[in-house]
């Protein structure tokens, strides 16, 4: 639980910081410094982490990219939760062949190039900010449906669900009411295990010019934009970097601290 604890807090802090942190600075992210081009950062002036290329103040592109980055996400999580856990119940309740054409379906969308069907999703829709929330989501629901099929076939065979089914519950009121919940603690881990991916094929996209486009902003767009400057300015560079991996770190920490925390309760 100490590193649930501890994670959760970094991201807290990390979260407050994006949301409130650029109504503390007297900058924000469009605005050009003519000024204050690639000056580096510094706590006196108004430029705390330094300026870009452009002179556009670095603290407050950065917040809003973390925001921008968390947000989209988190939101690609939530999709392919709620399609995978439909998904892969329905399958690994209902078996025979109606679970075996759902898996199939499964395993031909597998051997599509993931990143390679979410680039084509994004040119072929124009690059439309919504979308990377969809396209994300939509494919990353697979290995969610997986498991939970996997942990459903495991649940069908238990004496509740047998109880209901021989009452006469219907097949969605028993995946809803006895299957759904019971699934809780593997989604949840591995909720906080899609969020580092869904990240990372964000900052993907953003670093190939796929994703957030300008003015808005990400930490993959900030990093795409620091390697060009890294030279003369690493601080581009290094502060979206350096946040990008403390975001990743602290989900995969609390990923694998809540599955130790559900398989010693497990053990119970």
């Amino acid at each position: 639980m100490k590193t649930i604890r501890v994670t959760g807090g970094i991201l807290l802090v990390i979260a407050i910081a994006a949301v409130a942190g650029p109504w503390l600075s007297p900058n924000d992210y469009v605005t050009t410094d003519f000024d204050a081009i690639l000056a580096a950062p510094s706590a006196q002036g108004s430029h705390w982490f330094g300026t870009d290329n452009l002179g556009r103040d670095l603290f407050v592109r950065t917040m809003l990219g973390i925001r921008v980055t968390l947000m989209v996400a988190i939101v690609a999580s939530l999709v392919s939760l709620v399609i995978g856990v439909a998904y892969g119940a329905i399958a690994g309740y209902v078996g025979g062949r109606v679970d075996a054409v759902m898996m199939r379906f499964v395993d031909t969308l597998y051997a599509l190039p993931f990143i390679f069907f979410v680039i084509l999703l994004m040119v072929a829709f124009e690059r439309n900010f919504l979308l990377i929330f969809v396209a994300i989501g939509a494919i990353n629901w697979l290995d969610m449906a997986r498991i939970v099929r996997g942990q459903t076939l495991g649940l069908r065979e238990r004496e509740f669900v047998e109880a209901a089914r021989l009452t006469g519950v219907s097949t969605p009121r028993i995946v809803l009411r006895h299957i759904a919940p019971n699934l809780l603690g593997i989604v949840i881990v591995y909720v906080t295990l899609t969020i580092p991916q869904a990240i990372l094929v964000e900052s993907f996209l953003s670093f190939l010019g796929l994703g957030v486009q300008e003015p808005q902003t990400s930490l993959g767009t900030l990093v795409d934009a620091g390697v060009a400057q890294m030279e003369q300015a690493s601080w581009t560079l290094l502060i979206p970097a350096s946040l990008l991996a403390l975001i990743l770190m602290c989900f995969n920490f609390m990923g694998d601290g809540l599955r130790d925390h559900f398989d010693a309760r497990h053990d119970r």
